[in-house]
């Protein structure tokens, strides 16, 4: 693993709102907004950005934890942009807040963690679970 950034460091990803992304169950459409937990998968995605970066090619990053507040609706066809901030790293650890945004609007920010781990150990702790 290793660590090209500084904390503070940020990253970016942008999503348009697709139908896909609203929030529905097994009940059907709730609202045609950008649910939160596809809210919580872009998030999560612009703070891998910095994982992605870290990892060495026997790597995989594996989230630990995602923490969402989420602030204000996106509608269909909106455009979020959202901006991931390294926090910390503490061994293998990648620890980033984010903010995701309709223009100056705030829609929702948090936390996610991550942790590198060797593929081959990665491996084999999934193989226990079963």
């Amino acid at each position: 693993m290793k660590n090209p950034f500084q904390t503070g460091a940020v990253q970016h990803f942008e999503r348009i709102v697709r139908a896909v992304d609203a929030a529905a169950f097994e009940s059907g459409e709730v609202h045609p907004v950008y649910a939160t937990f596809a809210l919580g998968r872009d998030a999560e995605w612009v703070c891998r950005l910095f994982v992605l970066e870290m990892k060495d090619d026997d790597e995989e990053g594996i989230g630990t934890y995602l923490n969402i507040v989420h602030h204000s609706p996106a509608l269909l066809g909106q455009k979020v942009e959202f901006t991931g901030i390294l926090k910390e790293v503490n061994g293998h650890e990648v620890i980033a807040t984010f903010e995701a945004k309709v223009g100056e609007r705030l829609v929702a920010k948090g936390e996610t963690g991550q942790k590198i781990l060797k593929k081959e150990k990665l491996n084999h702790l999934l193989s226990k679970v079963g």
